[in-house]
């Protein structure tokens, strides 16, 4: 089995494969202060819900981008599966020629999805992931990363609201039955979760009209399905994307990945 995590800047995202099926996932609460031993007893209790043994894990996949996690992923993956991890980024096959100014640069996140996608579709692709920043990735139609856009996730633009004017008050994103707001809440409501949705439509339609391939749109991420919902060029939502583009990369990879205790 192999064992897919994907480490964002507010969540971590597991997933058991078992003979290219996701049989398990799950998702936690980023913690950069917590060591091995934590994540190890944690990750080890989601493996006792699933009624599953860690000693039957025999690969591990790894994307992160906090780069402070990736030590203490790498030590937890020894001590508890000893195991040492793929970690995604330099030197890694992913069957996708990069064609960003410098490669190294670029989310080990955003290409994990932009795999999946193009693996999925075999047609030129954008992707919308919605994380702490929303990402916007266009892919080829001969399956190159070509770039994209970065934004800030409606989350942090929201706080960022709600802190620097402090007469506002912090308000449950759901989206409102109108765009014209009858007092502060729905108003805040109105302009966040709709000035969202235009912005995300906004620049995936600049992007159709840049690349001039009629690429498919598919979102992932924690707000995905609820910014969709409101989209006019959204058309698929799959939270699991980056998780499969995790197994893609790995079968890709292919190396022996056992360690044995000394």
């Amino acid at each position: 089995m192999l064992l897919a995590i994907d480490i964002g800047n507010t969540n971590v995202v597991l997933g058991i494969f078992k003979n290219r099926e996701l049989i398990h996932h799950w998702r936690i609460v980023t913690k950069q202060d917590k060591t091995e031993d934590e994540y190890g007893i944690l990750i080890s209790s989601l493996y006792q819900s699933a009624h599953i043994e860690m000693a039957a894990t025999t690969g591990v996949i790894i994307s992160c981008v906090v780069p402070p996690m990736v030590r203490t992923m790498e030590g937890l993956c020894r001590k508890f599966f000893n195991l040492t991890p793929l970690l995604v980024g330099p030197g890694v096959k992913t069957g996708m020629p990069i064609r960003y100014d410098n490669p190294h640069e670029v989310g080990a996140d955003r290409i994990v999805n932009a795999v999946a996608a193009f693996e999925r579709y075999r047609h030129s692709v954008v992707v919308v992931d919605f994380g702490t920043a929303t990402t916007f990735d266009y892919v080829s139609p001969q399956g190159e990363y070509m770039g994209g856009a970065i934004a800030p996730g409606i989350g942090i633009s929201s706080e960022a609201l709600f802190k620097m004017a402090s007469k506002l008050p912090r308000i449950e994103l759901i989206k409102p039955e109108t765009i014209i707001g009858k007092n502060t809440i729905s108003s805040l409501q109105a302009g966040i979760v709709y000035g969202y949705i235009a912005m995300v439509d906004g620049i995936v339609n600049k992007i159709k009209r840049e690349v001039k391939t009629d690429p498919r749109i598919i979102a992932t991420g924690g707000m995905a399905g609820f910014i969709a919902e409101g989209s006019q060029t959204i058309e698929e939502v799959d939270n699991l994307l980056t998780l499969e583009g995790l197994w893609i990369i790995y079968e890709k990879n292919a190396i022996p990945n056992k360690e044995h205790a000394g």
